[in-house]
């Protein structure tokens, strides 16, 4: 009896702590797929490109661009995105979005490959820089009926030609030549960070809920594992 009550307890907590996994959203996602993806040399997702077999994989190198614009403070930019947000209960609602990109490629020592531009979405993981104000600061940008009292926030993501990048996608051969895209069921990320520093961005804010997923998985787990073992020493003895 008890082994299968261990067995019992120790499923709910996975059952709990998956719930809990999938209420993070897609931001839990993309940390997951950059903890568990293979990272390969420029060379090597070019030769995976050429030979046409889908994998998806990790490259790091500098961006580089042939035609960057400058933005306000002379940054050579390849990508920007920028959004403006409402508040409504706890959560900031999108209601305007601009994006702007040009073609880009990530270098490795030797070799270079392009990063599908019109691919990066939720997969951006880089410093936001965010300004906050009421629906008063923009009458005429905000929705028709929102209080003028409502916050309302800026955010801006830029990708620039200075910056060093992760990518991680599916390479593929292109008429232009090879490219990193979305596939396999996965998106496209970018992220100017360290990999430690992406996931831990991209748990801002959760981090007690990150804590409890991981108690929940790994103590569902090994209670499971005790309840399944006394139960076949109990079948044997």
């Amino acid at each position: 009896m008890i082994p299968l009550l261990l067995v019992l307890v120790g499923a709910a907590a996975l059952v709990a702590g998956w719930w809990l996994l999938r209420s993070l959203g897609p931001r839990a996602r993309i940390g997951r797929i950059l903890a568990a993806t293979h990272v390969v040399e420029v060379g090597r997702a070019i030769a995976l490109a050429e030979a046409g077999e889908p994998r998806y994989v990790g490259v790091g190198g500098r961006i580089d661009a042939e035609d960057p614009w400058e933005d306000e403070s002379g940054r050579p930019l390849v990508f920007r995105r920028s959004s403006l947000e409402r508040r409504e209960g706890s959560a900031w609602v999108s209601f305007e979005e601009d994006r702007r990109a040009v073609p880009f490629q990530v270098s490795g020592a030797l070799e270079h490959i392009a990063v599908d531009p019109d691919a990066v979405g939720e997969g951006l993981v880089v410093v936001t820089r965010e300004s906050e104000g009421t629906a008063a600061d923009v009458p005429d940008r905000v929705p028709a009926g929102t209080p003028p009292t409502t916050p309302v926030r800026l955010r801006v993501e830029f990708l620039s030609a200075v910056d060093h990048a992760l990518v991680l996608g599916v390479p593929t051969s292109t008429p232009t030549g090879p490219v990193m895209t979305a596939g396999l069921g996965r998106p496209l990320i970018v992220t100017t960070l360290e990999p430690g520093e992406a996931m831990r961005l991209l748990a801002e804010g959760r981090q007690d809920i990150t804590r409890a997923i991981t108690a929940l998985l790994l103590g569902g787990g090994l209670v499971v594992m005790i309840g399944l073992g006394w139960a076949v020493a109990d079948a044997f003895l």
